[in-house]
């Protein structure tokens, strides 16, 4: 992969005591002493002899847990640095807990030949505080008319393919990209919408859209395509990862694409877990995103498929915006919100403390699936192991204040709600990425 983390520092070196110690994947979920020699995991279990005061840190009523892997990040460098750039993103992700990220490649220029990524990587290695992983285009220029120069860009390392979002309407070259990217083996990850079916709509339609007078997006625009994107894929034994789903249908979908012997992982989005069209009521444009927020009976089943472990991924899509961009009429605004520094708090409030999603789900789909899904470098909380972690107050309830993010931009769904779970700590790559002042 084209990983890139800023070299700054020695490697982290350290005590975490007496620490709720929870990796699923690992089996590990235990209260104990982590220690942390020069980047890699040299114990979990009770630490001995002395160490320094200044390397100790007290991790009672604390959770230690894999750093979270987020799939699908729009960092907007290249082009609109004003929005958000390398450093601010990585900073912004390593407060959420991130220790890898995957930079969209809609970008200006597009992220559509290697040029371009080698570019990032640069960058990201100067810049960014924790690993950042590139993605790059389908089509050149994302304009879904040619296909990009994939074979070279895999050579520079993007760990996938996406034109973000823009579907690929076109099904030829939609078959034709299936087969390249099958030559590297790297996965598309698409955004499915029927552009025809969405037409000019600016939210979800249903009874909200109609109350307000607005254009409707309805579920069918996502669905009828992630059924012919599935089909493509299936036929051509392709792998395909579907990006941020929002209607219980397409997971229907995906679970008989698996059944047939699809290699097709999916992702939805803590905005599209947590809330429903009814936010959209007060024609509040932080509540307007692409795919839009569904109705309460296709929340709850999105909902129901984490639990059940359907769902592999949870992704942040981190869309930073500038704030005049936000500040219109909301047929008028741009689509999207961020999310780096507000989804593991947002996620644990909202469903892991009432109950419906165990906390070991949530971990799995915000750590170890995403990264097994672009075969990144998987967290994990083992001795001899890089020390890839994020340290968590479960108990700490605070006020989600966009003024006070890492983020260039405050365009964000969960502003003002009350949530609990602070992280503290993420060590990534070994070094420390990112400490809470106290």
């Amino acid at each position: 992969m084209t990983a890139a983390i800023a070299k700054r520092g020695a490697k982290a070196t350290l005590i975490i005591k007496d620490v709720r110690v929870l990796d699923p994947a690992s089996g590990v979920d235990a209260c104990t002493d982590v220690t942390i020699e020069k980047g890699q995991i040299a114990s979990i279990a009770p630490a001995k002899g002395k160490a320094d005061d200044a390397h100790v840190i007290n991790g009672a009523g604390k959770l230690l847990l894999p750093g979270l892997v987020d799939l699908h990040t729009h960092l907007r460098s290249p082009g609109r640095e004003d929005e958000e750039d390398m450093a601010s993103g990585a900073a912004a992700a390593a407060a959420g807990g991130y220790v890898i990220i995957c930079a969209m490649p809609n970008t200006d220029p597009v992220a559509d030949n290697a040029a371009v990524v080698y570019s990032q990587a640069e960058v990201a290695e100067s810049d960014a505080a924790i690993r950042v992983a590139f993605l790059g285009s389908i089509s050149r220029g994302e304009k879904g008319e040619h296909l990009s120069d994939m074979w070279d860009m895999a050579e520079a390392g993007v760990v996938a393919f996406s034109d973000d979002g823009h579907p690929v309407a076109d099904a030829g070259l939609l078959r034709s990209a299936f087969q390249a990217a099958g030559r590297v083996n790297l996965p598309l990850s698409l955004h499915c919408e029927d552009l025809d079916l969405a037409g000019a709509g600016v939210m979800n339609e249903g009874r909200v859209s109609a109350q307000l007078g607005l254009a409707g997006i309805p579920c069918a625009a996502e669905t009828a395509d992630v059924a012919r994107n599935l089909e493509m894929a299936l036929y051509e034994g392709a792998r395909v990862h579907i990006a941020h789903i929002s209607c219980a249908r397409s997971l229907a979908a995906i679970e008989t694409a698996r059944e047939a012997g699809a290699a097709v992982t999916c992702e939805v989005t803590p905005h599209h877990l947590v809330l429903n069209d009814e936010e959209v009521l007060g024609l509040d444009s932080n509540f307007k995103m692409n795919p839009p927020l569904r109705d309460e009976e296709n929340r709850r089943q999105l909902v129901e498929a984490l639990a059940a472990g359907r769902v592999d991924c949870i992704a942040t899509d981190h869309a930073p915006h500038a704030w005049q961009e936000k500040e219109t009429p909301f047929e008028e605004a741009a689509f999207g919100v961020t999310g780096l520094e507000t989804a593991f708090p947002v996620l644990l409030t909202e469903l892991v403390q009432p109950g419906e999603v165990s906390l070991e789900a949530l971990v799995m789909a915000m750590s170890t699936n995403p990264a097994k899904a672009f075969n990144l470098p998987v967290p994990a909380i083992v001795e001899g192991g890089e020390a890839n972690l994020c340290l968590v107050d479960v108990e700490e309830e605070y006020e989600i204040e966009p003024g006070n993010f890492f983020s260039k931009s405050r365009n964000n769904a969960f502003s003002g709600r009350r949530v609990r779970g602070r992280v503290l700590l993420t060590i990534a790559a070994g070094r420390l990425a990112f400490k809470r002042d106290a």
